[in-house]
């Protein structure tokens, strides 16, 4: 499907949905250890993955508001780039336990869909800066990170 196409809330709702619940059933099935391997994207771990992703939501939920107001968020150039943005947010998260990131997870994807309810129709009807944003940092984001998952899964008989 066309990103400029007309769309309205629902259709994008669902979207969000679908890749969210593939992205989390991409580490069903894995137990703690599992979860916390290293070596799935880089260094990273499955639970550093799910940290990420939250990572972005939270992001989204910062910059949509400004966006929605016309304005342009800043540029992550300014903290070093994505990839020192991306280094730096994950090294505050590994003191968490792995329940703390599951719990964050669901806080921030719930706080995300209850925004995204509540935005004006009007963000929704044609390509916006705002449908722009919330597709790099959810449905377009989630699939690359199960892809990742499952691809290391799919590398070690004992996560299969």
């Amino acid at each position: 499907m066309s990103e400029g196409r007309i769309m309205n809330r629902q259709p994008l709702l669902t979207r969000v949905e679908t890749a969210w619940a593939a992205f989390n059933t991409s580490y069903d099935g894995l137990d703690e250890v599992e979860i916390s391997e290293p070596g799935v994207v880089g260094e990273w771990s499955v639970r550093d993955l799910m940290a990420h992703v939250s990572i972005w939501e939270e992001e989204a939920l910062k910059f949509l508001p400004i966006i929605i107001g016309g304005r342009k968020p800043p540029r992550y150039a300014a903290q070093g780039g994505i990839d020192a943005f991306n280094a730096r947010m994950i090294e505050e998260r590994r003191g968490l336990s792995l329940d703390e990131v599951r719990r964050l997870m669901a806080e921030t994807h719930r706080r995300l869909i209850a925004f995204i309810e509540r935005v004006p129709e009007e963000q929704f009807v044609r390509e916006t800066p705002f449908r722009h944003r919330l597709r790099l940092d959810t449905y377009s984001h989630y699939p690359l990170h199960a892809e990742a998952i499952r691809a290391w899964r799919s590398r070690g008989s004992s996560r299969g």
